[in-house]
């Protein structure tokens, strides 16, 4: 499969780069971007996998967390992959709002006309791009996985049903209980339908309820978010973690909030976190 390079800049001694590429799981175009440390010259290096949330692209986080110097020391790759499928054809909500369709994914498959034809974020994450940055760049098998919001809940979904993927899994002010919270039944009802059955796979407080086994967890919130009691329910995560059993990291942050300043004061705690697990 070939890949266009559309960036290329030195950072911290390697290279942060973003590429297009066409892709057959999602039937469109796609971007995304990757940092590669100065190790992967040398040899190949681990992967941490990076999903963005509500309305943002590959290039956020890239451009906003501050965490090449991290990656660059630890040796990590960072791939960042967009919020959803995009271009002409690709379907959107039709009253334009931002918690749905475009830069909404929420990392599922969907199964609902007009999704499914393009919203197979799940498959892109787990298969289609690792198979794509693993054939390309100079990486390892080795993968861990991380978001924020709706990447954070991607994150810990795709972590907990790929144990044998991702050695671990963090997250920044996750979607922790998407079937109890306005944004995930308003995405989950749209993509997968009425069944509310069906949605169980795609939350991260469920999954992790009835798991015997789970990869270590970091979960860190801002007690400032503006989100925090309507849409994230962590508490959910917590005492499904508890009750199961499972060895969850979560800091509750006072005074942070929803934002990449949130993101980039602890995101060099949760690459030190993924490297211990390499």
């Amino acid at each position: 499969m070939s890949l266009e390079l559309k960036s290329n800049y030195q950072s911290f001694g390697g290279r942060q780069q973003q590429y297009l590429h066409q892709s057959e799981v999602l039937h469109c175009q796609m971007r995304f971007a990757i940092y590669l440390p100065p190790q992967a010259e040398v040899s190949p290096v681990p992967v941490v996998y990076w999903l963005s949330g509500l309305t943002c692209t590959d290039e956020n986080f890239i451009q906003k967390a501050g965490a090449q110097r991290v990656a660059s020391e630890l040796g990590l790759a960072i791939v960042c992959p967009d919020t959803s499928p995009r271009g002409e054809g690709v379907a959107d909500d039709p009253e334009g709002a931002y918690d749905l369709g475009l830069g909404a994914s929420f990392y599922v498959n969907a199964t609902q006309s007009p999704w499914k034809a393009h919203y197979q974020m799940y498959d892109y994450v787990v298969h289609e791009l690792p198979a794509l940055i693993e054939a390309n760049f100079n990486v390892q098998a080795k993968r861990a996985i991380a978001g924020h919001s709706m990447g954070g809940h991607g994150a810990l979904v795709i972590g907990l049903r790929n144990q044998d993927r991702y050695s671990s899994v963090s997250a920044f002010s996750p979607i922790a209980n998407p079937t109890q919270c306005p944004w995930g039944q308003k995405a989950l009802t749209a993509y997968l339908g009425t069944d509310t059955a069906d949605w169980a796979e795609y939350d991260a407080s469920r999954l992790l309820s009835s798991m015997a086994d789970a990869p270590p967890m970091l979960v860190d919130q801002g007690e400032a978010d503006e989100f925090l009691a309507t849409q994230l329910h962590p508490q959910a995560l917590q005492q499904a973690a508890a009750k199961a059993g499972h060895d969850l990291t979560y800091r509750l942050r006072p005074g942070y909030d929803h934002s990449y300043y949130f993101i980039a004061s602890f995101i060099e705690d949760h690459l030190r976190f993924h490297a211990r697990y390499f």
